[in-house]
């Protein structure tokens, strides 16, 4: 069993399901609200736990009712929560999102997660060392993003850094890092200077651009390698990418080919956008699995 450790955001997503994208200024109806427990981070490590990993999470929470939500959730699916901290003095974190058209506009209010810093990830150390594969996103302060690289590259723990939101990272962070996961957005924000055929050679079996539909791109030191996705009818993309990057992170840290591991995250994420839910559409490593 993999023993993955995820460092990042708990949220509770907002979501609403439209048939019209509202403009700016403009008034539409919706069809549903629900509330369900969200995060990249806490996805990331639902998705992980599915997927028959031993998962310790990272991360903060408000000392509130969505708090209280998305701990039970993580207990739920099998996740340690040691290392998630109550907090008093933020709310828990939110992420406002609009279902329409087929695809997803999402709204971040990090809250709690904000205090997610280099002295709670300083708590965990022994798990972080005993670690297969750090998992860790960018819904969480920069610094302790640097500083959990900085652990990483120390002990030689594998680090999957998945570059969502986009931002700048400094060059340390990028040469520490094991793995990185941007999309084509992303990967532009990384690497201004560079095309897409630049940046992927200069970071060979490192830099995996997920292109949606289309696949996932890197290079492979001699050729660069587009790995297809699966065709499924999507109803709801939301945690799609928080799946591929955890079902990668565990195919990774059990010792599987780079393309192995590139394959079954595309077929877990195809399959968690088939229902509705960041964290509910994500698949078991049975259905996966059975689907290859």
């Amino acid at each position: 069993m993999a023993k993955i450790c995820v460092i990042g955001s708990c949220s509770m997503d907002l979501v609403v399901t439209s048939n019209k994208r509202p403009h700016a200024g403009e008034t539409v109806l919706g069809e549903q609200f629900s509330t369900v427990p969200g995060g990249k981070g806490a996805n990331q490590a639902v998705a992980a736990a599915r997927l028959g990993a031993e998962v310790t999470m990272v991360g903060c929470v408000g000392d509130d009712f969505y708090g209280t939500a998305i701990m039970d959730n993580l207990k739920k699916n099998r996740v340690f929560t040691a290392n998630v901290e109550p907090v008093t003095h933020a709310e828990s974190g939110t992420a406002h999102i609009i279902l329409a058209e087929g695809d997803n506009s999402i709204i971040v209010v990090k809250g709690a997660n904000d205090l997610v810093t280099p002295a709670l990830v300083e708590r965990a150390l022994e798990n972080i060392k005993g670690s297969d594969m750090v998992l860790i996103q960018q819904e969480i302060p920069e610094e302790t993003v640097s500083y959990v690289s900085e652990i990483c590259h120390k002990f030689n723990v594998p680090m999957l850094l998945n570059p969502a939101p986009a931002r700048p990272i400094s060059e340390t962070i990028i040469n520490n890092a094991t793995y990185l996961t941007p999309n084509e957005h992303e990967c532009a924000i990384l690497f201004p200077e560079m095309s897409t055929a630049e940046a992927l050679r200069k970071y060979p079996n490192k830099l995996f651009i997920t292109e949606g539909s289309n696949g996932v791109r890197y290079y492979d030191s001699k050729q660069e390698v587009l790995v297809p996705t699966y065709k499924v009818n999507a109803i709801d993309t939301t945690g799609a990418g928080d799946t591929f990057n955890a079902a990668f992170a565990v195919a990774l840290a059990e010792g599987k080919s780079i393309r192995t591991s590139v394959k079954f995250a595309n077929r877990a994420a195809s399959l968690s956008v088939t229902k509705f839910g960041a964290q509910g559409g994500m698949p078991t490593r049975v259905e996966v699995e059975v689907s290859l």
